[in-house]
């Protein structure tokens, strides 16, 4: 056994007992560029962190991406920008730098089923988690099912601070949520308990002049949306579906092959 040999194996081992595991299965091969481009004993040390430090950060936004239970395609890249008022495109870009989580903001989406509410709510997360910061999405349905799941269980607090880790959570068609009364007693005690805590991004197909049909009770339904449109942007998607346009473009396209 040679003496370099030596010496790498020692600094393996230091490495692993730091936990520095990316500049572990670097540092041979980043000592070998070192030598060959010459670089300074500092210019190499610098490689070797600022390696560690990218692989870290590709691994806790893996984790995050994982943890927000986003829908994977549904990113600004994917979302057509020009189907969107100058208006809404320019507040998306703004939050898309997540300072309103900063700032505990909430953001509402409005607007007819297809309009793109979903996908560009998640679409700000995405960019949300990619800077770092954490978020969680869910289906309302399926949360309040969990809310009232956890209250008789006597969990429900244990629930509310899991989600109280999130800077923002995403409730995704609170419209299409109108069960009991006990249902949404829950979802308003999270609202409630997120109020200037931690963002809310909600997405529904129903104005607030509609929203006592979720609630059921007058006074919860203007406490709720009196929380949630303290500190809010407020998002109109009064644009034509998604799906219907693209349902016109593929009938379009299958009548000028029928006529050639």
């Amino acid at each position: 056994m040679n003496k370099a040999t030596t010496v790498n194996e020692r600094v393996r081992g230091r490495l692993k007992e730091l936990h520095l595991t990316a500049i572990r299965t670097y540092f041979e091969e980043a000592a070998s560029t070192a030598q060959q481009e010459q670089l300074s004993y500092e210019q190499y040390l610098l490689e070797l962190l600022e390696h560690e430090s990218e692989v870290r950060l590709a691994r806790r936004i893996g984790r995050l991406l994982q943890q927000s239970h986003l829908p994977l395609g549904k990113t600004l890249e994917a979302f057509d920008m020009t189907r969107l008022p100058a208006g809404i495109a320019r507040h998306v870009r703004t939050l898309a730098d997540g300072a309103f989580l900063d700032r505990r903001e909430n953001v509402l989406a409005f607007g007819n089923p297809g309009s793109g509410k979903t996908h560009l709510l998640c679409a700000i997360a995405h960019e949300l988690v990619q800077a770092g910061r954490r978020v969680y999405f869910t289906p309302t349905s399926l949360l309040v099912q969990e809310l009232l799941l956890a209250k008789r269980e006597l969990t429900l607090g244990r629930l509310l601070k899991k989600l109280g880790r999130f800077e923002a959570v995403i409730l995704d068609d609170l419209g299409y949520v109108q069960q009991s009364r006990e249902e949404m007693e829950v979802l308003f005690t999270l609202l409630a308990e997120r109020y200037e805590r931690g963002s809310v991004m909600i997405t529904s197909n129903l104005p607030f002049s509609k929203w006592e049909e979720i609630f059921k009770d007058p006074m919860t339904t203007a406490a709720a949306i009196d929380r949630l449109v303290h500190h809010s942007v407020i998002l109109e998607l009064n644009i034509t579906s998604y799906r219907m346009e693209a349902a016109k473009s593929r009938k379009t396209r299958r009548k000028k092959r029928a006529s050639k």
